[in-house]
């Protein structure tokens, strides 16, 4: 058994417990004293009872803020109400009252993004004092500040066509409150919500008005007096109902581009993964074994099964989702004919030709792309580079960034170099982007920093028959640490550079939820919003 795998699951689900708490229980006794509910109670009285809900970022900002921002005040996700995928936004009260951090902003926009990709309706819970003023300077100004906000939001409602509906469930001040004004339907909460560019105090202070916050931005006001707010309801759960109703109401999606067949169950139990993968994450594993836990049985058809076999390309499905999968081979192997064998994980000249043409063929056939990253970049050297693997690898890269099918990425351990890149790298704008808990992002490996970094010296005191002093020794320890912890996927996952990681166990459910979010878009795109429909 991996214990590699088995110990780093369990710390993750440990954290992510912890998380989930928000602001730590007295907090949450208090939120219910006022008649209110939490940010994923309110989430779970809006989708489908029982349906899974794909939490993305839950780790942003954990090792941040002394620990001070669990999930960055903000839960963020899919779900399915009334059967259909809808992306949800709710901040929670419990962690600094629903204030905005820097990392609130860069969710909330991963959220909105996601629907604008996928074309499925928004819905914003919200319950948030505004901007937390100590870091406003990370908040408020930039291109992605939280203007950015407004101007997807305006995106969608003039553009795209997206609906987007705002449960107004406790405080919206300030120009956050111009995130439900710029939705189409607001419903506001007797007695707990409140909505206004100024709070009371802020008013008193501006205009030496004195009043009520019910009176400058309650529900009862706003729905009778300024007439911003659409629907008013006596509590969170009625508030719920009534998203609820207003979801069922909405236009159905497009039909789907693609037949989706009848769910399978995988050849292997998904927990097979854990005996699968190795306990070093060096050591090479069967990856076919691996893929066996993830995709319906019988569905794995390899393309070019014989031809640079250190790349998998095949068609496959997921929970009867038809995808092409691209996925690595690792360890050592075997070629035909006289050629030398050949090193899993390394992108060659054959390799990258061969994933560029599939990508293209997948890509006519409107079909969605699966990276399964293990990839530790590519081959370098005088027959690499004689080969002609610059254009090859430019040619794998540019077929990958311009399919304007759904791209998802799964990491499993390796994600390096400019492999991790031409494998649908975040900077590439996959979907979604899924670690397990054992993925490694970065450009090398500690041992290869060391090296890269302390190389010079080394040989230096290897010449004079001399080993590293024990200053020497610490500074490579640190670099190694440095490079360790930069590279472990919680890592990843707190600064927005992977949606979730995921046990085993919970990939198939996840990647089914995902894909059919992705399947809503019928047609091309590119980029978070900019979809092109001459493009085929």
């Amino acid at each position: 058994m991996s214990q590699n795998l088995e110990r780093l699951t369990a710390e993750l689900r440990e954290l992510e417990a912890r998380l989930r708490l928000g602001g730590g229980e007295a907090k949450i006794e208090r939120l219910h004293a006022q008649g209110k509910l939490t940010a994923r109670e309110r989430i779970a009285g809006l989708l489908d009872p029982g349906s899974p809900f794909l939490e993305i970022g839950l780790l942003v900002a954990y090792d941040r803020y002394d620990g001070q921002a669990p999930a960055a005040g903000v839960v963020t996700g899919i779900g399915r109400c009334h059967g259909r995928e809808i992306v949800v936004v709710a901040n929670d009260p419990t962690v600094k009252a629903g204030a905005w951090f820097p990392e609130t902003i860069t969710k909330m926009l991963r959220a909105q993004e996601v629907a604008m990709r996928c074309r499925v309706p928004i819905a914003y819970l919200v319950d948030s004092a505004g901007v937390n003023l100590p870091y406003q300077g990370g908040v408020f100004p930039g291109q992605y500040g939280a203007a950015r906000l407004f101007y997807y939001n305006s995106l969608m409602r003039r553009h795209l066509r997206i609906p987007q509906l705002a449960a107004v469930m406790g405080q919206c001040i300030a120009g956050g409150a111009y995130l439900p004004a710029l939705s189409d339907v607001i419903v506001m909460v007797e007695g707990t919500s409140f909505m206004g560019l100024g709070g009371v105090n802020l008013v008193r202070g501006a205009t030496g008005q004195t009043s009520d916050p019910e009176a400058l931005g309650g529900a009862r006001m706003h729905t009778t007096v300024s007439g911003v707010a659409h629907y008013r309801e006596p509590d969170d759960a009625a508030c719920l109902a009534r998203l609820r109703r207003l979801v069922a109401e909405l236009p159905p999606p497009p039909p789907r581009a693609v037949s989706v067949t009848p769910a399978r169950p995988p050849r292997r139990d998904p927990r097979e993964a854990y005996q699968i993968l190795p306990a070093d994450h060096r050591l090479p594993y069967d990856v076919e074994a691996l893929l066996d836990t993830l995709l319906d049985a019988d569905s794995f058809d390899e393309f070019q099964a014989d031809y640079a076999r250190e790349m998998i390309c095949a068609h496959a499905r997921v929970e009867g989702i038809p995808v092409g999968l691209i996925a690595n081979r690792r360890g050592l192997i075997k070629s035909t004919g006289d050629r030398p064998p050949r090193f899993g994980g390394i992108v060659y000249r054959e390799s990258a030709e061969k994933v560029a043409y599939f990508i293209e063929t997948c890509n006519r056939h409107r079909l969605p792309l699966l990276f399964v990253q293990d990839v530790s970049g590519f081959m370098v050297g005088v027959e690499a580079e004689q080969s002609g693997i610059i254009r090859a690898g430019a040619h794998f890269v540019e077929a990958m960034a311009t399919a304007t099918v759904p791209k998802l990425v799964l990491t499993v351990n390796h994600a390096s170099g400019a492999g991790y890149y031409a494998m649908a790298g975040q900077g590439f704008d996959p979907n979604f982007i899924f670690s397990l808990p054992t993925g490694r992002m970065g450009v090398m490996e500690g041992e290869s920093a060391v090296m890269a970094l302390f190389s010079a010296q080394l040989e230096r005191l290897k010449a004079e028959g001399k080993s590293p002093d024990a200053d020497l020794q610490a500074e490579m320890d640190a670099v190694r640490a440095t490079y360790e912890a930069q590279l472990d996927a919680r890592f990843a996952a707190a600064r927005g550079f992977c949606d979730a990681v995921l046990p085993p166990e919970d990939l198939r459910p996840m990647l089914r939820l995902a894909l059919e979010t992705c399947l809503n878009q019928p047609g091309p795109h590119l980029g978070p919003f900019v979809l092109t429909g001459n493009l085929l």
